[in-house]
């Protein structure tokens, strides 16, 4: 796989800091049951790195010192890590949002069949990757017949409250483009989905999330072997506003590995870049249980440009039409 990053550094990017700390976002691993073309994690079946009995301690531990409201699991298949489920309960129990980065096909994996039940039992957001409302689309992004089974888990998710009026279990789904272009408007898209998959399998969901393609991992090394990646990037620092760098999900969130090192976000995870922090190389999250990061400079790239550039596109969706 290339590396961007020796491209990605070179391009300026304005300088911004952070604010209050509101979200953890943990990645327990980066094993997932499939290998998608746009994954900026890289992740797939293959992959070895998994998260600790130990870190998970850590992670609980950080939430309850310092009254984080949000803890956001991701992978990978976050659920393929055996203290996923312990996570959960715990971050639960203290009061926490908890979010699942949810890739829906999961349910179908053997030792899951209850997975959506203990999501719904424990009040759990989940966001769901759904690149199109097209099966062909799907299929070509993420792999044969991910699409069937995806429909086949959002239903699932249906039968259990989650996306319906008053049942209190949120089900946002994720859209990414199918290449190097930034998403359409998400208003519209969102639209365009709660029809589709409305009429053609009755199914129903609280929002859609656009998201940009981030030049890193698998996509940004397709990018460079077919020679689009300065055309790419080109197109996002064209695109950037200045009024999405308030919003961006760095200001607010940390970003937690594996190992428990900590990053900016989790494009910067995957980057490897660590938070500075008084001059050290890396940070483990069990040295900030009492720190306040507020004020502290975040790192950033040419990467940067795709969470500003049109809409704007963060962990929580298109920046701009959020913010209006």
């Amino acid at each position: 796989m290339r590396d961007t990053w020796p491209l990605l550094d070179k391009i300026p990017f304005p300088a911004i800091h952070r604010g209050r700390l509101d979200t953890l976002q943990v990645n327990v691993g980066y094993r997932c049951n499939q290998s998608c073309v746009h994954c900026h994690v890289g992740a797939s079946p293959h992959r070895t790195e998994e998260m600790t009995g130990d870190v998970a301690d850590v992670v609980l531990t950080f939430l309850e010192r310092r009254h984080v409201t949000t803890l956001d699991i991701t992978g990978g298949a976050p659920e393929l890590n055996a203290h996923f489920r312990r996570l959960v309960t715990a971050a639960r129990d203290m009061g926490a949002r908890v979010i699942d980065r949810c890739n829906l096909t999961i349910f179908e994996v053997a030792g899951q069949d209850d997975l959506p039940e203990f999501l719904a039992g424990q009040q759990v957001e989940i966001v769901a990757s759904m690149p199109c409302y097209l099966e062909d689309n799907v299929d070509r992004q993420r792999g044969k017949g991910v699409f069937d089974a995806s429909i086949r888990g959002l239903m699932r998710l249906n039968a259990l409250g989650y996306g319906r009026d008053g049942a209190g279990l949120t089900l946002n789904l994720v859209y990414n483009p199918q290449g190097a272009a930034l998403p359409p408007p998400q208003a519209a898209l969102e639209a365009d989905y709660k029809r589709v998959l409305g009429e053609r399998f009755g199914i129903v969901f609280n929002r859609l999330y656009t998201l940009a393609n981030m030049p890193i991992q698998r996509f940004g090394s397709t990018l460079i072997s077919k020679g689009g990646f300065d055309g790419y990037l080109a197109l996002l620092r064209h695109a950037h506003l200045d009024a999405n760098l308030d919003g961006v999900m760095c200001r607010n969130l940390i970003s937690v590995d594996w190992r428990g090192l900590v990053y900016d976000c989790d494009f910067n995870q995957m980057l490897d870049l660590p938070l500075g922090r008084g001059g050290r190389e890396r940070v483990h999250l069990s040295e900030l249980l009492a720190d306040d990061l507020e004020g502290n400079p975040i790192r950033v790239a040419g990467h940067c440009f795709g969470c500003t550039a049109g809409q704007g596109s963060s962990c929580g969706g298109a920046l701009k039409e959020a913010a209006e």
